[in-house]
């Protein structure tokens, strides 16, 4: 597992919203570990942050747009396909506008920004999700889909068919994130000729002075049209290429539309909010059909967090067996409930009990369908988290555990005879005064059975009142 990153210093670009042709300046921020992608609208009050979550895009029109509490931004992919493509996973950026420079309509100023500033390691695991299983979303009003499969690290694949003749059909496949910066951050966003003269009547692209936009021809270029053209754009002339392209730009690859329908794929998908070890494959993919699928993956992604399943090797030798145990806690068979302590540090305990159809409760608590009782689970949890805490005094044996709160308690799974039920307890805050606050969640056959946040105090003996 490798470690977060973030940059090592502020950097700052400025440029033209392509759509509101407006001014901006984009500032990228150090941030936290844990932070991820956040937007930050320094030019209205208060400075409201819009996180980079899928669940945050409201439309896909021209480019991926993100709103929080009424505060938007536009075109947040090309921004993002940088910091995904450069492995960067902590950066506040920082606008003074609804939308970022379009620059050249590719993210290779971003990244050369980025990449001034610097990449430094942070202390902190990163979290990948890792595709074990076929993802699709499809588009059926277009056709387009959008499927992840298991791989050995992220790679992307789009196939590009618009059905014009003159761009045809193209592919681009990106095989390690590592090969972002070189050949594909270059790769410029692009339109066709009858898409430019509609969105130039509704009054859209007013930042766009074809130098930030691959033009395809894709209809006869009439003279009224070659006009209305150099007007919007300020040049004397405008001709078509032999390739079917504007005079307005040379084409940095032959398949530079396919490479950038690429990079709005790896720009879209940072909207899951995490790495992803899989392959993406895209056929016709679009930010309508990209963010849809993000929005699928993220639920998937923060359904598996939920329920994800920490690894323990149960047949290791123990820190502590259940003689150990019964030097540190009061309690002793049938209410011992913790068989061995597998790990321990100042935060944090996993333990073990093993279920047979011994235990005394079976004789009553659904004898012909046995299942363990959820408050002794909870109460299992409990005497391996004053395990945790009796760890902080020298003398354990003269104190006792009590509870002072249980909240958030759900029972997910049963646990049934034959189970080994394996239980960790995370601390929320530092132990003062003997008192635990912690998050306590139980595992068995590979799931949740039980969670809760607890806190327990611990007291001398002598100081019991009674």
């Amino acid at each position: 597992m490798s470690n977060q990153t973030t940059i090592s210093k502020p950097i700052s670009l400025n440029g033209i919203g392509i759509h509101t042709g407006k001014k901006v300046t984009i500032t990228f921020k150090p941030a936290p570990k844990n932070h991820g992608y956040a937007f930050c609208r320094i030019d209205l009050e208060g400075n409201p942050i819009i996180e980079a979550e899928a669940s945050l895009v409201v439309n896909t029109q021209r480019g991926t747009n993100l709103e929080k509490n009424g505060v938007s931004i536009q075109t947040s992919e090309h921004v993002l396909a940088a910091l995904v493509g450069l492995e960067i996973d902590n950066v506040l950026i920082e606008l003074n506008s609804p939308e970022p420079p379009i620059m050249d309509g590719s993210s290779k100023f971003f990244v050369e920004a980025l990449l001034k500033a610097g990449i430094e390691e942070q202390d902190a695991d990163r979290y990948e999700y890792v595709v074990r299983d076929n993802i699709t979303y499809t588009d059926e009003e277009t056709g387009s889909e959008i499927t992840v499969i298991p791989a050995d690290e992220y790679q992307v694949t789009t196939m590009v068919d618009f059905g014009t003749k003159i761009l045809g059909t193209q592919n681009a496949t990106l095989k390690h994130i590592s090969e972002f910066k070189d050949d594909f951050a270059n790769a410029r966003t692009f339109s066709f000729l009858h898409e430019l003269e509609a969105m130039l009547e509704h009054g859209l692209i007013k930042g766009g002075d074809l130098n930030n936009a691959i033009v395809y021809v894709d209809k006869e270029l009439s003279e009224e049209t070659m006009q209305k053209l150099c007007s919007a754009f300020n040049r004397d002339s405008i001709s078509v290429k032999p390739n079917g392209v504007l005079d307005n730009l040379t084409l940095n690859y032959p398949n530079e539309a396919a490479r950038h329908k690429l990079l709005d794929v790896i720009g879209d998908l940072a909207l899951v909010g995490c790495r992803i070890k899989g392959k993406v494959i895209a056929n016709k993919p679009g930010h309508k059909t990209n963010t849809a699928f993000a929005k699928k993956l993220s639920k998937i992604i923060k359904q598996e967090k939920r329920n994800r399943v920490p690894s323990f090797d149960i047949n290791a030798e123990p820190l502590m067996d259940v003689n150990d145990i019964m030097k540190v806690l009061p309690h002793r068979p049938p209410f011992l409930l913790v068989d061995k302590i597998l790990e321990l540090s100042d935060t944090h305990i996993v333990g073990l009990k093993s279920i047979t159809m011994n235990e005394p409760y079976f004789q009553g608590h659904f004898p012909g369908q046995p299942v363990m009782p959820g408050v002794l689970q909870i109460e299992a949890m409990a005497q391996a988290g004053g395990v945790l805490v009796l760890n902080t005094v020298p003398d354990p044996e003269n104190y006792l555990t009590f509870f002072m709160k249980i909240e958030n308690a759900k029972f997910k799974n049963p646990v049934v005879p034959g189970d080994t039920l394996v239980f960790k307890m995370e601390l929320l805050s530092p132990i003062r005064r003997g008192i635990c606050h912690m998050q306590a969640v139980a595992y068995a056959r590979g799931r949740i059975t039980t969670e809760a946040e607890m806190m327990a105090q611990i007291v001398r003996k002598d100081q019991v009142k009674v």
